[in-house]
């Protein structure tokens, strides 16, 4: 894990910490209220699988019905905020060049990697196995002594589906190009999940292997006119509930 050393003598815009997290891989790491994490897609096709947890209560943890319904949208991009089951704000997306990022669809498993790109152990191919999203969390979430039951449906950065006509969802080749970035503001402390394998609807020939840079950047003090706060009246109401928290006290919507 990664935590954030203390920022307060940082500018607005300043990147605090620069890594690169390699293809098939997983990583966590605490985000600081007031910081943001930017990803860029160094190759093209990259997909992040991404989950939040509050770590003063790892109960709370990102939800993505809540997330979906509440701003009238089927897909992620810049203004939308990222709840929390709590009708708390994780962080908000402040920029995006993609345009489309998905939150249905969860994870490849070891069987459905297995079924589309053949089996790859570490024993025999070391760094060029074949990981999966889904035991990729497991193994983040049990640093934390979490497990299975704390799963959620995680965010696919990068990745877009659509439907067909028979209300099937189709993955969308070529969605995120090389250079593309996203930008998460993040306003509340957050341990933040993420792995660079694989997303389950991917119709690649062979097992795609697409590396990721993130960076760590101060954010600019979130204004009255923010728009990701304005985007929609359920974004300010749950940052208002953030505000509620901030100050020790707790909300119950």
């Amino acid at each position: 894990m990664t935590t954030l050393s203390s920022s307060k003598e940082a500018t607005p815009g300043s990147v605090l910490y620069e890594d690169k997290i390699a293809p098939a891989c997983h990583w966590s790491l605490r985000m600081r209220k007031g910081t943001t994490l930017k990803l860029i897609d160094d190759e093209g096709g990259a997909n992040v699988g991404m989950l939040f947890y509050n770590p003063e209560n790892m109960l709370e943890k990102y939800n993505a019905p809540d997330t979906l319904k509440g701003q009238h949208t089927f897909k992620l991009t810049k203004g939308n905020c990222l709840y929390s089951d709590m009708g708390r704000v994780f962080c908000s997306i402040v920029e995006d060049s993609v345009g489309w990022h998905e939150t249905v669809c969860g994870n490849a498993t070891k069987e459905i990697v297995k079924d589309k790109w053949g089996e790859k152990t570490y024993q025999e191919h070391h760094n060029g196995w074949n990981q999966n999203g889904h035991n990729s969390f497991l193994v983040e979430l049990a640093k934390y002594g979490l497990g299975k039951k704390d799963m959620a449906a995680n965010l696919n950065l990068f990745s877009a589906v659509g439907v067909d006509d028979e209300g099937n969802l189709q993955y969308l080749e070529n969605n995120s190009k090389a250079g593309d970035s996203i930008e998460l503001r993040f306003e509340m402390d957050t341990l933040v999940l993420l792995h660079t394998c694989p997303h389950p609807l991917s119709t690649a020939d062979e097992y795609p292997r697409k590396p990721v840079t993130y960076q760590i950047i101060q954010a600019e003090e979130v204004a009255d006119d923010d728009y990701c706060m304005n985007f929609r009246d359920e974004n300010g109401r749950a940052l208002k509930n953030n505000e509620i928290y901030h100050l020790g006290g707790c909300c119950h919507d």
